[in-house]
């Protein structure tokens, strides 16, 4: 079997996650269980991991690489805003652990037919769950010049999202656009050539911002994170690779939010704004791989790590 997708900055998870014998754990990315697989490993025996993918091939994937440990796993088919179901359904106990591995796996972006990559022509879809209505090439058919504006900017801070936006306006009038290499030409136009960055494709910011439109990836973390946070056990730990500035902001301020920092004017000798602290952020500043990891495996060059862990939801922050 090809190397589905290659565990990013796995010894740092390992090492702040600190899987033991008998600890439950939840990877919300299974994508090919390459964490999954080093977790599980670390957790026998009498540890169990609930692995949870939005994408019907990563749960198969993931079902064949983890075989030797089919009694001491749960897989779940479900984004990051189903995780409170998923866990509700689920009894693994106490929940030392839980791992968010974000963005696209290396499976998805080559696979052609998922349209995630301009790398070769291929239908415009880049769904991580296949059996939703919404699509890639709906939205760049759909969608106002406005709104389309709105989504490029907002979704990856495209500086020509004006520009490039107006120029699938006026291509769609034509023909619709309905492949992934259609766009990356539209969006190469739409951006004057000085401007092009020297080490990227010029369509790189516009093809993100219409993959997290299409899977609702930052509306989905935040529900994600907030559901992780409860089913966390005392001195349990949360561990966040993310990798643009996006999802890397939402975890950093959800982290500050859930640290229960006291709003009250510092003339008050105590708090009287009811502050709880639920999670300790435990890394100042994220971690980033190696050069020697980037090295051998350049998708993981923008990856930034966050770890925070549970406390005592009823510590008064004021006192």
């Amino acid at each position: 079997m090809t190397e589905y997708h290659r565990p990013v900055l796995l010894s740092e998870v390992l090492e702040w996650l600190d899987p033991k014998p008998g600890d439950n754990f939840v990877d919300c990315t299974l994508g090919g269980a390459g964490h999954s697989k080093a977790i599980l490993s670390l957790i026998q025996p009498g540890g169990h991991l609930i692995g949870v993918d939005r994408d019907a091939d990563a749960i198969e994937c993931a079902g064949a690489e983890l075989q030797e440990f089919s009694g001491s796993v749960t897989f779940a088919r479900g984004d990051f805003g189903d995780l409170a179901r998923i866990l509700g359904e689920v009894s693994a106990g106490p929940i030392k652990g839980v791992l968010f591995d974000l963005g696209v796996s290396s499976h998805q972006l080559d696979t052609p037919e998922r349209g995630f990559s301009f790398q070769t022509p291929a239908p415009l879809d880049m769904r991580m769950d296949q059996s939703q209505p919404t699509t890639a090439e709906s939205l760049v058919n759909g969608l106002s010049e406005k709104d389309l504006t709105q989504l490029i900017f907002v979704h990856s801070d495209e500086r020509w999202a004006a520009r490039i936006a107006r120029a699938i306006v006026e291509r769609r009038k034509k023909d619709p656009i309905r492949t992934t290499s259609d766009l990356a030409d539209v969006v190469r136009g739409a951006i004057p050539a000085k401007f092009h960055p020297p080490k990227t494709h010029p369509a790189t910011r516009t093809f993100q911002a219409l993959r997290i439109a299409v899977n609702t990836e930052l509306e989905s973390l935040e529900q994600g994170l907030e559901a992780a946070t409860d089913a966390l056990a005392g001195s349990g730990r949360i561990a966040v690779i993310s990798y643009h500035s996006l999802e890397d902001r939402i975890v950093k301020q959800f982290f500050a939010a859930q640290a229960g920092r006291c709003q009250c004017p510092r003339t008050l000798p105590v708090c009287a704004c009811g502050a709880k602290q639920t999670l300790r952020t435990l890394t100042k500043k994220p971690i980033l791989p190696t050069p020697e990891e980037t090295e051998e495996n350049p998708r993981a060059r923008s990856a930034k790590l966050r770890i925070a862990e549970k406390v005592d939801p009823k510590q008064d922050i004021g006192s």
